[in-house]
């Protein structure tokens, strides 16, 4: 579960991370009435789960009512990377003398957690990663031994954060760290943790995705899964029983299983490609499904091509091509489809699938071969 930047920043501050004083407004009348209470100046931020919200006009300081009004009424139904904006995040603004990033993550490949931290923060953190690897300080941590002092202390060292801030940022590291592992997260990050000119540490973003599996131990999370998604996709989904992530790409992703949909999505980067979703129709793959998951991704405009990667364990794949033929006799898709079927009744799928092959409807042997298709009719397709 994502969670919008002013949830996160109220996960945060359960573990005693500074967050600025701020309020949410869903209305023009609600962020001046915010900014007027907070006190000017003030930050208008929107609240999608996306990045890239500073460069698309999403962020805004305003001085006085009048450019709160303005700005709120600009951002306010602006839509970045295909995300609505229906709420604003108000905030006191800060007088920033230094920028860094913190993050903890799951290292799966090493079955350890990672921690980051950079002096580099206010920027794409990928783009660091890409750019300039050095610049990040990294930290495998067993998960038996967990992080130490010490290590919060190293690895703010190793980042080369400034000994004005290093105490204060050493505090808000093995804070960050009990958010993520006693809240149950997949992944926190502060970008940018700030140092003001005052010398006050505090996070002035907030990345938080929560782990699922852990919602039993977690009832307050309720909280956040009322709130709706700014995405009427994610409702659809939600409402049909599957697991939908809106993205920025052009490729439409439907997988049997988490894992087989998070490797999809991977291979589909590598194909040179992005994914315009993450959808998981889990263990059922019949024609409902088929059908429910093929409306909700073809509902969405920025996606030129749809790729079905399909393991047939328990799932017959021959069931599955059925489904998506009998699908595809219910959905009037807007965009060609690839399907790569692999596993049980795997050659059964394929015969079922021949005879309606053709340039809107692709089947590929492999999921690289599927991924490198799906990537050329993005590419190529108009809509």
């Amino acid at each position: 579960m994502d969670l919008y930047e002013y949830q996160g920043k109220r996960y945060l501050a359960r573990f005693g991370i500074p967050v600025g004083r701020g309020t949410i407004a869903d209305t023009v009348d609600a962020a001046v009435a915010a900014s007027d209470e907070l006190g000017y100046p003030v930050v208008l931020k929107a609240q999608v789960k996306t990045g890239g919200r500073g460069k698309a006009s999403g962020v805004r300081v305003a001085a006085d009512p009048a450019e709160a009004a303005s700005h709120a009424e600009a951002i306010l139904g602006l839509v970045i990377k295909g995300h609505t904006v229906r709420r604003l995040w108000v905030e006191t603004a800060a007088e920033i003398a230094h920028e860094y990033y913190v993050g903890f993550a799951l290292d799966r490949a090493a079955k350890l957690h990672l921690a980051m931290v950079s002096a580099r923060g206010g920027i794409d953190i990928e783009d660091v990663a890409e750019k300039d690897p050095g610049a990040i300080a990294r930290l495998e941590i067993n998960p038996l031994d967990g992080l130490s002092a010490s290590d919060a202390q190293t690895l703010t060292s190793a980042a080369g954060i400034g000994a004005e801030a290093r105490e204060g940022v050493t505090d808000v590291i093995s804070r960050l760290y009990r958010c993520y592992i006693e809240g149950d997260a997949d992944l926190v990050e502060i970008n940018p943790l700030i140092v003001t000119t005052t010398g006050e540490v505090r996070a002035l973003d907030a990345k938080v995705t929560l782990d699922d599996e852990a919602a039993f131990r977690h009832p307050e999370w309720s909280e956040f899964a009322e709130a709706e998604p700014d995405d009427p996709r994610e409702l659809a989904a939600r409402a049909k029983g599957l697991s939908y992530v809106s993205l920025d790409g052009s490729v439409g992703i439907i997988a049997n299983g988490a894992g087989l949909a998070m490797s999809t999505l991977d291979v589909v980067s590598q194909a040179g490609g992005a994914a315009a979703n993450f959808l998981d129709i889990g263990g059922a793959a019949d024609a409902e499904a088929m059908t429910d998951a093929l409306e909700v991704v073809n509902s969405d405009t920025k996606v030129r091509a749809i790729l079905v990667n399909v393991f047939g364990g328990i799932v017959r794949c021959d069931d599955v091509a059925r489904g998506v033929l009998d699908a595809l006799g219910r959905v009037q898709l807007a965009s060609p489809i690839v399907v790569r079927l692999d596993g049980t009744h795997a050659a059964a799928a394929h015969a079922l699938l021949e005879p309606h092959l053709s340039d809107r409807l692709v089947m590929a042997p492999t999921m690289l071969a599927a991924a490198q298709r799906a990537v050329e009719l993005a590419a190529g397709a108009g809509r």
